[in-house]
């Protein structure tokens, strides 16, 4: 196994819900010298120095400052750090029976089947009073916690014939046939923040499968783990961007929470939080209203998202010629429809970028009587407009608590990140474009 995917499925295996992934990313931001800045307090940048901040504890926008900046404007990536998942509702506790059950609610996307008879954990952050302040700390139980049972087949015949399931009725989870309640979870998530269960006053948590990801197949080619959509995206655009050679603009890495429930959150690719981030780099460059217009206007950015593999047992969903594969490198994703913000030019670009990069690519376009997903290129477009391609890997299985992706593939995606943030990408005019190499 590689180095590099050694490094990403630790992440998977340690990153089970967005906290913990943005937690994961300060870490390794912080342990390259960048510094951490509050968006409640003023910023006083420097240039040749890398900086950092969040928003919600859920999304995070990284950026460096090289010492001479002479082709103003940026070079931006932007992944999301939330999966589809079950979250754990207010009161927790549901019982009948001579059962205690966990109450929870959808989160984005699921493929629901995927989610029975296994081991299942919880993970998020809890918010709880100490010294007559909130605190909120990342909590994860980091037991077999959970189990959502099936019921057996001869009590649901039509479990194999297209059966829908209900959340709030097969979905649910089991946590004991012994306690009467769920104090005891309670006084975990005490344990782990070291308060008591009477200051607690809030969580969010949400359900992840305790299976670890590794590296199969004959030749070891396959990758499989929870989160793979998009946690893969995040943690390849971050140590992309850290390892990157400084060059004479701004670099900027961006990984948005709630993306799997349209984007529309204060910490979501649709509110200000990049273009905010943006403009106060402008400010304290001193650099002036109309530079920075002009700025976004030589910016290009990668939007990075995984995509659909051709699936072995059903080929006919993908389009023919225009299908990705496992292991064949960056998926340039297009969509007439604007789904996907990859144009003429983009697309051109990214291929010149591949090329450069000596990453493998290959195109993405839906079957024309398939609807394929959306990502956040350009639902982020619409507060910061600039040239754009929505890219990232193929992977099957997407939306199942459990993933699969090609295990050849991350090295690709890191060579493209990392020479996009050490080249400039030119925009000269409408119809002239360049890469400095």
């Amino acid at each position: 196994m590689t180095t590099l995917n050694n490094e990403l499925l630790n992440f998977l295996n340690t990153t089970h819900s967005q906290f913990h992934a943005v937690k994961h990313v300060s870490d390794m931001l912080k342990a390259n010298g960048y510094t951490e800045l509050f968006e409640g307090d003023s910023w006083n940048l420097e240039k040749g120095k890398g900086y950092f901040t969040t928003r919600n504890q859920s999304s995070i926008i990284a950026f460096f400052i090289p010492n001479d900046i002479n082709n103003y404007h940026f070079q931006i990536t932007a992944a999301h750090t939330d999966s589809p998942t079950y979250k754990l509702k207010e009161v927790v506790d549901l019982e009948n029976d001579g059962y205690v059950k966990f109450n929870v609610e959808g989160y984005g996307g699921m493929i629901a089947s995927t989610w029975f008879d296994r081991p299942l954990s919880v993970a998020g952050r809890v918010l709880f009073k100490k010294n007559g302040l909130i605190k909120s700390e990342l909590v994860d139980i980091d037991q077999d916690l959970l189990m959502i049972p099936n019921l057996a087949i001869h009590m649901n015949r039509d479990v194999n014939n297209g059966y829908k399931y209900n959340t709030q009725i097969d979905l649910l989870p089991l946590f004991s046939c012994e306690e009467k309640s769920a104090d005891k979870f309670y006084q975990l998530l005490a344990e782990a923040c070291n308060c008591q269960v009477n200051d607690i006053l809030s969580h969010e948590l949400f359900l992840y499968n305790r299976e670890p990801g590794r590296i199969w197949g004959i030749n070891q080619e396959f990758l499989s783990a929870s989160k793979i959509d998009n946690l893969e995206s995040t943690f390849l655009t971050t140590k992309g961007f850290i390892e990157s050679d400084d060059n004479d603009f701004i670099k900027v890495m961006c990984s948005f929470d709630n993306e799997e429930v349209g984007s529309g959150t204060k910490q979501g690719a649709d509110s200000t939080f990049l273009e905010d981030v943006l403009v106060r780099i402008n400010q304290a460059l001193d650099f002036s209203q109309a530079d920075f217009l002009q700025a976004i206007g030589r910016s290009f950015m990668l939007s990075v998202d995984n995509g659909h593999a051709t699936h072995l047992n059903h080929p006919e969903k993908s389009d023919v010629k225009n299908g990705s594969h496992l292991n064949q490198g960056v998926v340039i994703k297009f969509a007439a429809n604007q789904k996907y913000t990859t144009d003429g030019i983009s697309a051109a670009i990214v291929k010149e970028l591949c090329n450069l990069a000596d990453a493998k690519q290959q195109i993405y376009i839906n079957r024309s009587d398939v609807i394929g997903g959306s990502t956040l290129g350009n639902i982020s477009n619409a507060h910061v407009s600039l040239h754009t391609a929505d890219i990232g890997l193929a992977q099957l299985a997407m939306h199942s608590s459990y993933e699969t992706a090609g295990s050849k593939d991350p090295e690709m995606m890191y060579r493209l990140v990392k020479y996009f943030f050490t080249h400039q990408v030119n925009i000269i005019n409408n119809d002239t474009f360049g890469i400095d190499n």
